[in-house]
């Protein structure tokens, strides 16, 4: 069974933002996506694995994007292993802001699963 992508509305959003800035994005998010249907969760010290609830994983991965140079960008996603579906909830430059927007995650979750008390 092979994994789908899908993408929430404000991570295309902020993807187009940085796609008009960066011109190998496209290409480069490609490569990633290669990565990620090898390893979901995946695979080194880019991605670091934010939380587990239930069937979702929320990762965090170091993006390299080639014209940012030693810069890099960073991908928050979730992996639903009973579906095999990997979302991509935000992109961020790492200069812009430091870390992911925690209540973007939450919201996501509250529509896909009872999460109720758990934290993260």
């Amino acid at each position: 069974m092979t994994i789908s992508f899908k993408e929430t509305p404000e991570f295309s959003k902020d993807y187009k933002h940085y796609l008009k800035k960066y011109k190998t994005l496209d290409g480069d998010f490609l490569n990633l996506k290669k990565i990620i249907l090898t390893f979901p969760c995946g695979t080194g010290k880019h991605f670091n694995v934010i939380t587990i609830i239930n069937e979702f994983t929320i990762i965090k991965a170091r993006f390299f994007c080639r014209c940012l140079k030693r810069s890099s960008l960073r991908i928050i996603y979730v992996y639903d292993k009973k579906q095999n579906i990997v979302d991509f909830l935000e992109i961020y430059f790492k200069g812009d802001k430091e870390n992911e927007e925690r209540v973007r995650i939450k919201e996501y979750l509250k529509s896909k699963c009872d999460y109720g008390k758990q934290q993260f």
